[in-house]
């Protein structure tokens, strides 16, 4: 590795120090619960003035280093590309949404002005992320670290518009916890706007919100066992249903039936410490059980669903996640000792993960190093 890649380290290690700053945990209910109206404090008191600061910090490193990038991602010129078309009002495969903020920005700015269409965007992204931490991040450090060497928030700087999906996804899980379902409908709505994928969601998360708020009986183990047969003996169905939303993805690079055994494996191990570590929290933690199902679920479409254009950005709606569950399982966990070693277990995973993803980042289709910047390239 060359050395900007130092920068996505160094990105790392200073974030995740100033997340050690957040103290979330009394928060975090009351927000799921609704903010205020369940009894948040109106004022801000020292540690509330803390995290603020912190996750604000958080907030301005992530989203610098995302907005100042250029010519990064195997995708970008691809991008600008696509920008001067929308400018001259020609056709582009995007969303409705999208095409019209690039309008906007680039009647703004002028054309071909494609800088300020990558830091809008960007800005937006991260604003998604950080406050999905902030609200559902029980322990936001850990959470963070796991965002940033799971790849979510690196990614992002490829992939425009389904990682704003993703993290537009990821914030909306609170109002489904919550039992809003009309905001969480609407959010839903707004992110299909820029990436119509997200719209899986909707029944998905619903699903597990339900299973989450109800003791499982034998129908449910039934109705599963009947969703993964399908997904066997039905995929030309799901297929015609898939291209009738992305028709170009039909025999594309994208259609390869490519098995993801590393997030195969990331549901597996997620699944083990919960059923032998978590099962008390499993059963009286609505939110645990929530972002369990959802880790079910994504087991279920990579084992099942590799005849799905794009599987693995299919299953990133659910699996992201683990980014909450991971921590609370872990830190709930009452031997102090199997706390320590599970917690290290699962920093070292997902470490090692993060080297080796560092070192894809150079491949053709990723590009994601070497980093360039327009303040100093």
């Amino acid at each position: 590795m060359e050395k900007s890649a130092l920068v996505y380290i160094g990105l790392t290690l200073i974030t995740v120090l100033l997340g050690m700053f957040v103290d979330n945990r009394e928060y975090v209910p009351l927000r799921i619960r609704g903010g205020r109206r369940a009894g948040e404090p109106a004022g801000i008191d020292r540690r509330c003035a803390r995290n603020r600061v912190a996750g604000f910090a958080v907030y301005c490193l992530l989203a610098g280093v995302s907005a100042c990038r250029i010519a990064v991602g195997n995708d970008y010129w691809v991008y600008r590309d696509s920008f001067k078309l929308i400018a001259q009002n020609r056709y582009v495969s995007y969303e409705t949404g999208f095409n019209v903020i690039v309008g906007w920005i680039q009647k703004l700015f002028g054309y071909d002005h494609y800088l300020p269409v990558f830091g809008f965007f960007s800005l937006v992204t991260v604003l998604f992320f950080v406050k999905a931490l902030r609200d559902q991040g029980s322990y936001y450090a850990f959470s963070l670290y796991l965002l940033l060497t799971g790849g979510y928030y690196f990614n992002s700087l490829n992939s425009v518009r389904y990682y704003l999906a993703l993290a537009i996804a990821l914030y909306s899980m609170k109002y489904v916890l919550r039992g809003d379902w009309g905001k969480f409908v609407l959010l839903i709505l707004l992110g299909a706007m820029f990436h119509k994928s997200i719209l899986l969601v909707i029944p998905v998360y619903l699903a597990a919100g339900f299973l989450a708020s109800r003791k499982l009986k034998g129908r449910y183990y039934v109705l599963g066992g009947i969703l993964a047969v399908s997904l066997i003996l039905c995929r030309n169905l799901y297929r015609e249903i898939i291209f009738y939303f992305y028709p170009y993805y039909r025999n594309s690079g994208f259609d390869n039936g490519q098995i993801s055994y590393a997030n195969i494996l990331k549901c597996v191990c997620v699944l083990a410490l919960g059923l032998v570590f978590g099962r008390k929290s499993l059963k009286e933690d609505r939110m645990n059980r929530f972002y369990f199902f959802l880790n079910i679920f994504a087991l279920l479409v990579y084992c099942c669903g590799s005849f799905i254009p794009e599987v693995s950005r299919v299953g990133y709606y659910m699996i992201v996640s683990q980014v909450f569950l991971l921590p609370r399982l872990v830190m709930g966990i009452e031997s102090r000792p199997l706390r320590k070693i599970a917690c290290a277990g699962v920093a070292g995973a997902f470490g090692a993960y993060f080297i080796l993803l560092l070192r894809q980042m150079y491949a053709v289709d990723i590009r994601l190093l070497p980093y360039l910047n327009w303040i100093f390239n």
